[in-house]
């Protein structure tokens, strides 16, 4: 079973940086794409930035300019660079890992790490 855990949260003001990072461990077969979601309090999981095994990438377009999504495939490891912070970007923010099964994917999601934008 794959885990995946989260680090790299916290409290900056804004315009400031942070950079998370998302590492899968355990029985890992084959990943094939890697995300990050946010939930700001009060509201529903959205989209914040995809990156296939490939390296093509997808951003929500209220994050594009100012997020970057990457990862590490030999390390099973995604990122997201996040500069330019806003208050509107505090949230729990949620990593996934979509692993490449014999028939079909299976999503495994971390646990959250706040992100808490003062201004």
């Amino acid at each position: 079973q794959m885990q995946l855990v989260e680090s790299g949260g916290g409290l900056v003001q804004a315009g400031g940086s942070l950079r998370l990072s998302c590492a899968a461990s355990g029985r890992i077969f084959s990943i094939n794409g890697m995300g990050w979601y946010r939930q700001p309090p009060g509201k529903q999981r959205e989209l914040v930035a995809t990156i296939t095994s490939g390296g093509s990438r997808n951003y929500a377009d209220s994050v594009k300019g100012r997020f970057t999504i990457s990862r590490d495939n030999a390390k099973n490891t995604v990122y997201l660079q996040m500069s330019s912070l806003k208050p509107e970007d505090t949230a729990v923010y949620y990593c996934h890992a979509d692993e490449r099964l014999r028939i079909g994917e299976a999503r495994h999601w971390g646990q959250g790490t706040q992100v808490t934008v003062s201004s």
